[in-house]
């Protein structure tokens, strides 16, 4: 497909299982590419639920983010333990920074916490990471299964995924042609 994406997928172990997989499937069954963005390239890393193991591609170190379309944050354990390196907190600030899309679910959103942006947004995340944000001044929380607001899409749980994965579709579908207009005018 020519109007594949790049999208950067930062994982460490603990993540929760379908919550990389189903976005990871669906958004390579429309043509995207996904590379799996770690500490160290060829690590491998496995879902908490024991269920799915995935082989990080590229180091954080190796990565810039002008060279992706989009973040996909999946949820578990894993943003925790990737929000304790700096790395991986500036890579999620940049992209915000840039406007580029980022897609969050579960327990993604605690590294917006770390990277201090949320100042003003909208979005959702997994039930106890919703308590935490709402404690935060200027952020608003919605218990609800995706949550968009301007350049992020953010989702609660499992459940979740067919419509935390056809809203990141949609979106990237629309930043094509928004992109192809942009090249005309």
């Amino acid at each position: 497909m020519a109007d594949g994406k790049r999208i950067a997928c930062i994982v460490g172990s603990g993540f929760e299982d379908s919550e990389l997989r189903v976005p990871y499937d669906k958004l390579r069954t429309e043509g995207h590419e996904v590379v799996l963005i770690g500490k160290k390239a060829g690590e491998e890393v496995a879902g908490k639920q024991g269920k799915e193991t995935f082989r990080v591609e590229r180091s954080i170190d190796d990565v810039q983010v002008q060279d992706f379309d989009m973040l996909l944050i999946p949820g578990g354990h894993s943003p925790d333990n990737l929000r304790a390196d700096e790395r991986f907190v500036q890579f999620v600030k940049e992209f915000d920074d840039r406007g580029k899309l980022i897609a969050a679910v579960c327990h993604g959103p605690q590294l917006f916490i770390s990277a201090d942006i949320l100042d003003g947004r909208t979005l959702t995340a997994w039930t106890t990471i919703q308590h935490d944000l709402r404690r935060i001044p200027n952020v608003q929380v919605k218990d609800e299964a995706v949550v968009r607001d301007a350049n992020w899409i953010t989702s609660r749980k499992p459940d979740d995924l067919e419509d935390f994965s056809r809203a990141i579709i949609e979106d990237l579908k629309g930043a094509g042609a928004r992109g192809e207009q942009e090249a005309r005018a």
